[in-house]
C-alpha cells in the first residue's frame, strides 16, 4: 500500500486487483481456500488475509497520497533522496491513519473468522460459526444468545489493546506518553546508524 502511494505505475497496476479484491463473493471463495490449503488454521488465515488484504492496500495507499505536497517539497527542497523522503516523510505522515484503517479493518476481519469458522471439516470439533448452527438445528436459543454476546466482548477487548497501542505510538494526535514509540526510536536507532555505514 505506501509502494503503491509513492509510485503511481504500482497504483495503476494494483488498482484493478484491489477492485477485484474488495469484490470478491468471499462465501464462494471459502470452499476454494479449503480445497487450496486445506483445512485448519493456515486455511482460516490464508481466508482472512484474502479477504482483507485489498482494502488494507488500498487504504495505505490514499493515506500516502493524502500526505500534503508541501511536505514532500520541503525534503527534497532540504537535499532528501527519494528513499530518504519516503521513509521520513510520508510513511510517519500517514502511519496513524493507516494504523487506525487497519484497527477499523479488524471489525470487519473478525467477522470474516465467523464465516471461516462455519466449515467443519473430518475429525474437527469446528469453531464458534460451526457451533452456532448446531445450536439453531436443535434449538438452543441460549446458547447462541452466549455466543453473540462473548464475540463483540473478546472484539471489544481486542480493540481496547489496539487503541492503547495507537496512543502510545501516536502521543502528538491521542494523547497517550508515547513508551512504544520511545522503545521504536531505541531500537531503531541501531539500524540508522548500520545504514550510514
Amino acid at each position: 500500500g505506501v509502494t503503491a502511494g509513492c509510485f503511481p505505475r504500482v497504483h495503476a497496476f494494483l488498482s484493478p486487483l484491489i477492485m477485484i479484491g474488495r469484490n470478491v463473493p468471499l462465501a464462494a471463495v471459502l470452499p476454494l481456500m479449503i480445497f487450496m490449503f486445506g483445512a485448519g488454521e493456515k486455511n482460516k488465515v490464508m481466508f482472512i488475509f484474502v479477504a482483507s488484504v485489498a482494502f488494507v492496500i488500498s487504504d495505505a495507499a490514499r493515506a500516502i497520497m493524502d500526505v500534503s505536497a508541501r511536505y514532500i517539497d520541503t525534503a527534497y527542497t532540504l537535499g532528501a533522496s527519494r528513499w530518504q523522503t519516503i521513509s521520513k516523510v510520508l510513511v510517519p505522515l500517514a502511519a496513524p491513519t493507516i494504523f487506525s484503517a487497519c484497527r477499523q479493518m479488524f471489525g470487519l476481519a473478525f467477522g470474516y473468522i465467523m464465516l471461516a469458522e462455519s466449515i467443519k471439516i473430518a475429525d474437527e470439533v469446528g469453531g464458534l460459526g460451526y457451533q452456532i448452527q448446531i445450536f439453531q438445528r436443535r434449538g438452543f436459543r441460549e446458547h447462541i444468545y452466549l455466543i453473540i454476546l462473548v464475540i463483540p466482548m473478546v472484539a471489544l477487548v481486542i480493540d481496547q489493546v489496539l487503541a492503547w497501542i495507537q496512543r502510545q505510538l501516536f502521543p502528538h494526535l491521542y494523547g497517550g506518553d508515547g513508551m512504544l514509540r520511545s522503545l521504536m526510536r531505541i531500537t531503531l536507532i541501531p539500524w540508522e546508524s548500520l545504514k550510514s555505514l
